[in-house]
């Protein structure tokens, strides 16, 4: 890659890194805060809607200011914002009224990222699918450090400290801004530029296979660190045993859960290099194929089969974002990228942020076990779109 290409790269996948890190904090400390606070898990977790909601909601306004101003002075909006909400939230710890305001004014900014950052890779990055791929290994590198970075702050220092550390490292991004190239992403596009594969037809059937993999992202990823903390006793008594006892069971499956997205990392690097090797439409089907008999198996096993699981699970569910980031550049006129990118994350984090109701009212009426296999059902919706997509060729 060229020089620009590296130092755009530099801003972005900090950007992306922070974006995911800001939303898998909450549930790496959902369980610790349902007892600081003297609240049922599900309550709790109903504290964190506004912010998913926000996250998703405010990406197409986002992507439209992108595509006006250009990528960087969004994303120093992103950086400054949320490290401030951090450190509101921090303060606000005890409170779950005033907690909620600072989570969602922190998915309000982080929402930012995915239209401004991802429209300025597809339209200054020449080898889009590579960049992408860098891009979301540094987007799994945020999954997998929150549930781990967030655990052992918490264990030692608290969920106040955890969010402390969180406001600090977004203030972090400012810096990094300083040393970045000028945006072409607010000059003028030529709007055929780039804009053979452009599908109005698709990008909608796209789009309605996106939301659902948003559904199945955000239910997945807010319910999998308690999921483990409850099903992974094994692992846990043994870990136990062998340090006398003195250990954290949040610390056990917030690492798993670090574990398991740091796998992703080369899932998300395996899909960008498919994108550049086969047809889009069918490694996005195979990809998705492959999650769902994972998804059912993982309410059927606990300890190591379950981790095992886990990690097919999610190298397929994030691997295929470079693919799917590579079909909205095809489909999309390249002068609305950030728009476009935009109008996806509205859908996929969104609607999505809908996932967390929907785990909410799943723990509480059949159980924690149901929630894999009803993530499973939406996939399974989700493969339906594509083939429909692949058709409509």
């Amino acid at each position: 890659m060229e020089d620009k290409d590296r130092r755009i790269l530099t801003v972005t996948c900090f950007g992306h890194f922070m974006s995911h890190f800001n939303m898998l904090v909450f549930p790496a400390v959902l369980l610790p805060l349902s007892g600081r606070l003297n609240m049922e898990m599900a309550d709790v977790l109903g504290i964190s809607f506004w912010m998913y909601l926000l996250f998703g909601l405010t990406a197409l306004p986002w992507g439209l200011a992108a595509d006006r101003w250009g990528a960087p002075p969004l994303l120093l909006i992103f950086f400054i914002g949320a490290g401030l909400s951090g450190l509101t939230a921090a303060f606000c710890i005890d409170s779950p009224v005033w907690l909620a305001v600072s989570l969602a004014s922190i998915g309000l900014f982080s929402g930012i990222y995915h239209p401004a950052g991802l429209g300025w890779i597809s339209k200054e990055i020449r080898r889009v699918s590579l960049g992408m791929a860098y891009n979301g290994m540094f987007g799994n590198l945020g999954l997998a450090m929150a549930p781990l970075l967030a655990g052992l702050v918490n264990w030692v220092w608290g969920p106040r400290a955890v969010y402390l550390f969180l406001g600090g490292l977004n203030l972090v991004g400012v810096a990094l801004m300083i040393f970045s190239p000028k945006s072409e992403a607010g000059q003028s596009v030529k709007t055929g530029a780039g804009d053979e594969g452009a599908s109005l037809r698709s990008f909608l059937i796209l789009l309605l296979c996106m939301m659902l993999g948003g559904i199945a992202y955000r239910g997945a990823t807010v319910i999998l660190p308690a999921y483990f903390e409850l099903k992974n006793q094994g692992i846990f008594q043994w870990i136990s045993s062998l340090t006398g006892g003195n250990f954290s069971q949040n610390v056990v499956a917030t690492s798993a859960t670090a574990f398991i997205y740091l796998v992703g990392m080369v899932g998300q690097y395996t899909g960008g290099r498919t994108a550049e090797r086969f047809e889009l439409r069918r490694s996005y089907l195979v990809f998705h194929c492959i999650t769902i008999p994972a998804a059912f198996l993982m309410s059927m096993t606990t300890d190591l089969p379950l981790v095992g699981l886990g990690m097919i699970y999610f190298f397929f569910l994030l691997g295929m974002q470079p693919i799917e980031n590579t079909l909205v550049a095809k489909f999309a006129p390249k002068k609305f990228h950030s728009s476009a990118y935009g109008t996806k994350f509205i859908l996929t984090f969104g609607v999505g942020s809908l996932a967390v109701k929907m785990m909410e009212v799943i723990q509480t009426n059949f159980g924690i076990e149901a929630a894999f296999p009803a993530l499973a059902l939406v996939s399974l919706a989700l493969v339906g779109g594509i083939v429909v997509l692949i058709r409509d060729a």
